[in-house]
């Protein structure tokens, strides 16, 4: 079973980690090497997001206003609205800027409860397989936190109640998510969705690029030298 497992991590790495031997790697080791560089890499993305600028001056990760009130926001623009159009959308961005530092002690508390099967199925799971791992993990927690947070941030601005008429009727007539109704639990979502982006995208560079893994159980899995 530890020589499967090994051997499902060096096929997961780039050709120079897998021509390293590995042979001394325990299951224990090869696990706890796969649990540094997550914690590398959640810190990473908290630290990325979690600043003024983090979501709003990142297109892979801005939070716009939801497809169904496109309509509305051409409207808004075009009848001299477009300033409070971009204000609730700032707005948006930095709750989200704000939610993310809390995530941190969760997701890192779900690495550490890391099981060598939760391992695995990271290690032979594709691309994805950490996000649906915290995905998985810590969801409903991060949520809790986030929405206090993004309630407090978006009801400072007034359009943020537009927002919630606008999308409420949208709701009502299926054109989108009655959990999108409310501008916090959009945001949370879409801050969710952008920090499980960012977490996936650091254990791709960390795969790509072994050096990324700062810790010496990283590096020996991971094939730096």
């Amino acid at each position: 079973m530890r020589r499967k497992f090994i051997k499902c991590l060096v096929l997961a790495l780039p050709l120079p980690a897998a021509a390293q031997s590995l042979s001394g790697l325990s299951d224990r080791d090869a696990t706890g090497g796969l649990k540094e560089a997550l914690v590398q890499g959640v810190g990473k993305a908290v630290a990325t997001l979690g600043q003024p600028g983090g979501f709003l001056s990142n297109p892979k990760v801005k939070i716009p206003l939801p497809p169904a009130l496109s309509q509305a926001e051409r409207l808004m623009r075009a009848t001299g609205m477009g300033r409070q159009v971009d204000e609730l959308i700032a707005a948006m961005n930095s709750a989200a800027e704000a939610a993310v530092p809390e995530a941190k002690g969760l997701l890192v508390d779900a690495v550490k409860k890391m099981s060598v099967d939760d391992a695995k199925r990271i290690v032979s799971g594709g691309d994805d397989s950490v996000t649906q791992y915290f995905r998985g993990k810590t969801s409903e927690a991060l949520t809790q936190r986030f929405l206090p947070i993004v309630r407090s941030a978006t009801q400072k601005v007034d359009v943020a109640q537009k927002y919630d008429r606008l999308a409420g009727q949208a709701a009502q007539l299926g054109l989108m998510g009655k959990d999108d109704a409310k501008v916090e639990t959009y945001v949370t979502r879409k801050a969710l969705d952008g920090l499980f982006l960012m977490l996936a995208e650091e254990e791709r560079a960390i795969r790509q690029d072994p050096l990324r893994a700062a810790g010496s159980l990283a590096r020996k899995v991971f094939g730096a030298k």
